[in-house]
């Protein structure tokens, strides 16, 4: 046999050997018999939960301190539908842009401390009315509720829209380079830099609930970035080959940047509804905090006097893994 010939065979041996380790390795994170709590394998990852703010959440929520410290208040507010108006969607992913801006706008208007009143889901309560009305629910377990006139308050006002926009590679650059001998066993060496534009866009509208006028409309966009940069070695020594790949790929999220666009547009409308005339608003004065950037919070019931709204934003909060108060309160029971 020749020299060759063995030499492939070894070759082939260490890979099987390389391979059958990975696997018995990979296999121990996992066992087909589930383990005393129940589970076959445990999740990785343990970030804790984080409030999702843009650059323009603190303007929110400037807006609600300043209109709590000078006793102004809001119209009531409904959102209804902020619809996806691009059509964009790939074949397997779905829609590329998220289905729930509408969500999004009433966090930002709960941010800016507007009251708000429900449009948007009114299901449940729907069917609590239903019910009612056939007198089927009792609030004590003896009588059953009663229907009054004028229980629910009206909104002032509507916000309604739509993501309109979603447009790919407004421009992009790339370079690529490859550096080497012409002796294909020294070292050689190749290095990518790509970078594109893409961009939302917006389209929303406010509107008098009773006259159905429209008084503030507001069309933004938002432009996000992604780049990819890759490197790579290859090389032969002493008959064996050695090919090392480092590359690094980032995009800003796209649903995020809509989420941006809608709290620029909030912040817009409702400085407009408090009569605020622009940041300088925010500049001075000793500020109530109201809100935060997780949201508004409503006293339920009204009795309560203090809840958890100040810490809120607290990424260590009810945390098992961060917040000592809780681990302290838990021990002696995990």
């Amino acid at each position: 046999m020749s020299n060759f010939v063995k030499s492939q065979k070894r070759n082939a041996t260490k890979f099987v050997a390389l391979a059958t380790v990975g696997a018995l390795a990979l296999a121990g994170c996992v066992s087909p018999v589930a383990g005393p709590r129940g589970n076959y394998t445990a999740p990785i990852g343990n970030a804790p939960v984080t409030t999702n703010p843009t650059p323009y959440s603190s303007a929110l929520n400037c807006l609600a301190n300043y209109a709590s410290v000078n006793n102004l208040r809001a119209p009531r507010v409904a959102v209804g539908r902020i619809l996806d108006y691009t059509g964009k969607a790939d074949l397997e992913g779905g829609r590329r842009v998220t289905q729930g801006a509408s969500l999004m706008a009433i966090s930002a208007f709960a941010k800016a401390g507007v009251s708000l009143v429900e449009r948007f889901d009114t299901s449940v309560s729907e069917l609590e009315l239903t019910y009612t009305n056939n007198r089927l629910i009792s609030d004590d377990g003896a009588n059953f509720r009663e229907i009054h006139a004028g229980s629910i308050p009206g909104s002032d006002y509507y916000l309604v829209g739509g993501i309109t926009e979603m447009n790919y590679n407004i421009r992009s650059f790339g370079l690529e380079a490859y550096a080497g001998d012409q002796d294909i066993e020294d070292l050689n060496g190749t290095f990518t830099n790509r970078m594109f534009v893409i961009n939302v866009g917006l389209d929303l509208r406010l509107v008098d609930t009773q006259s159905l006028e429209v008084v503030d409309v507001i069309s933004y966009q938002k432009q996000i970035i992604g780049r990819e940069i890759s490197a790579g070695v290859f090389d032969f020594l002493n008959g064996n080959v050695f090919d090392v790949g480092l590359g690094e790929r980032a995009q800003e999220p796209i649903q995020l940047a809509i989420r941006s666009v809608v709290e620029r547009a909030v912040v817009e409308m409702t400085a407009t509804l408090y009569g605020i005339p622009g940041p300088d608003a925010c500049i001075g004065g000793d500020m109530v905090t109201t809100t935060g950037a997780s949201g508004g919070f409503t006293l339920v019931p009204p009795s309560i006097g203090t809840n958890n709204a100040s810490t809120r934003d607290d990424d260590a909060r009810w945390n098992e893994n961060r917040d000592r108060a809780l681990r302290t309160a838990l021990r002696g029971r995990q």
